[in-house]
């Protein structure tokens, strides 16, 4: 049978509450009486019950992530980040993965509730039902979103600048000659794509490029590649995608290949995430960075500062910087027709 704290306080000759306190490392146990129930429990190999303590403190040392697509690249980095920053506070993580479906995440949501997680980080694939929305931030329960979520949640977030993302890629294509450009946007409703497509969107406008075909589908590499092959059958005459995340990017490639179209020599592509596959792409991919590991990291030690402060907490909201990371998927269309006007001169 496994030893308990019984065990260990009659081997330590102290009493139950003097064996509990040393264990626990609560202030007021003598140092020498410490140390003896300390080696009691390490000579019977004692093992506290968390879960039993966790009754007592109400306090489990365990958090959650929700995913919303376990196989992005993109939330392996996001994952790394918050299990290093869960780790280093002794504190367990939890790993769930919605599968994109708004149904499989509630049930996530009620069932770590009913575990007695110490709080949750949440990638929302969707807003969550007002009622059950009402019901968290009455509970007290820390909840981080991995997006902007709505104005009236009560939640912290931590997210990308999206919209500034969106733009940046605009203004890359449209300053090498692209005028006539496709966006695969994702679903509808989705808010870190759709923040993406509205900057996006709002760029090009503002330089004067407003005949933009969009598509919405699945964020996957599945997604991508038949939005892709949608709209390379819809609008053929497109020189240029922007593709809402790199997994949708992937997706646009292989249409393009089997469509027999080279890219970037007649389409160029432009993705949104930076995942490592994105540099080993062929051509590989230019795309638009975010903090993958920096987000996880930093919801994290946003949710375990709300766990210290324990009382009702106010919303807290961070927004990480992105950049355009510059590889080999867009053709410069300018450069090219200087050189054939200087050619033919």
């Amino acid at each position: 049978m496994a030893t308990t704290l019984k065990d260990v306080a009659e081997e330590a000759r102290v009493d139950l509450s003097t064996a509990s306190r040393a264990v626990s490392g609560v202030p007021g146990v003598n140092a020498k009486t410490r140390e003896r129930v300390l080696a009691a429990a390490r000579r019977l190999n004692y093992r506290p019950n968390r879960v039993a303590r966790g009754l007592v403190t109400g306090r489990t040392h365990t958090v959650a992530l929700i995913i919303s697509d376990i196989r992005n690249p993109f939330f392996a980095e996001v994952a790394r980040g918050a299990e290093d920053a869960a780790y280093a506070a002794s504190f367990d993580l939890i790993l769930c993965n919605s599968d994109l479906n708004p149904a499989r995440q509630l049930h996530y949501v009620e069932s770590l509730c009913e575990k007695r997680v110490d709080g949750i980080i949440m990638n929302s694939v969707a807003s969550l039902d007002p009622e059950v929305n009402a019901g968290l931030v009455e509970s007290g329960l820390p909840v981080v979103l991995l997006n902007p979520g709505a104005s009236d949640s009560g939640f912290s977030t931590v997210c990308a600048d999206n919209t500034r993302g969106g733009r940046l890629a605009a203004q890359y294509l449209v300053d090498r000659g692209h005028r006539r450009i496709g966006h695969l946007a994702g679903p509808r409703g989705h808010m870190n794509l759709g923040q993406r497509t509205k900057g996006f969107l709002s760029a090009l406008r503002e330089r004067g490029v407003a005949d933009v075909n969009v598509i919405h589908g699945e964020h996957s590499f599945s997604g991508g590649y038949e939005m892709a092959k949608a709209l390379l059958k819809s609008a053929p005459d497109i020189t240029a995608m922007f593709c809402a995340n790199d997994v949708i990017a992937f997706g646009c490639i292989r249409a393009a290949i089997e469509s027999g179209i080279e890219v970037p020599e007649e389409l160029s592509i432009v993705g949104f995430d930076d995942v490592q596959l994105a540099a080993l792409t062929s051509p590989p991919l230019s795309t638009i960075h975010q903090p993958k590991y920096d987000l996880g990291q930093s919801a994290t030690n946003l949710l375990l500062g709300a766990i210290a402060r324990g009382a009702r907490n106010t919303p807290e909201h961070r927004l990480l910087g992105v950049r355009l990371v510059e590889r080999g998927s867009c053709r410069d269309l300018l450069t090219i027709g200087a050189a054939a006007l200087s050619k033919s001169g």
